[in-house]
């Protein structure tokens, strides 16, 4: 399952500016709003609640909160990359500053899980993250991110 099934360029944010978890959580929500035609509050108030079972900040800078809406006709994903490191309540204590938000339909089952997977996979290849984290551009985040290494990894 390549990237590119649910992340298009305009959900792509390079520079989103978040003195605090909170803030992130709701900028990023607010725009997942207008790109995926979902109601931000709502995604808002679901990523709060994800959170307060156990942070998404999975370590090495890195979060992938998700969720399941009622709304929402298929997966969606979302990459933001912070301007500035902010607490995430990581596993590793780290500050996080590479946000992947991935929405799915309530009924997405196994294709929430491999999406899961496949974004997981892609954040934790240390070049990756690298590249991540010195790209200039919406675009050049995008390419990095639904890149195929080789033919074998989708």
């Amino acid at each position: 399952m390549p990237l590119t099934e649910f992340l298009v360029p305009d959900a792509v944010l390079p520079n989103l500016k978040a003195a605090s978890k909170k803030q992130a959580l709701r900028d990023i929500a607010d725009h997942a709003a207008t790109v995926m035609g979902l109601d931000g509050r709502e995604i808002y108030e679901a990523l709060l609640q994800r959170e307060r079972l156990g942070s998404t900040g999975i370590g090495r800078g890195i979060a992938i909160p998700h969720g399941k809406f009622p709304n929402a006709q298929k997966l969606q994903g979302l990459f933001a990359r912070l301007e500035k490191p902010i607490d995430f309540e990581a596993l590793d204590h780290e500050p996080v500053d590479l946000v992947f938000l991935l929405v799915a339909p309530e009924n997405a089952g196994a294709d929430h899980l491999k999406a899961l997977a496949k974004v997981a996979r892609v954040m934790r290849d240390p070049l990756t993250i690298q590249s991540l984290r010195q790209a200039r551009d919406q675009s050049a985040l995008f390419a990095l991110l639904t890149r195929t290494p080789n033919s074998n990894a989708a």
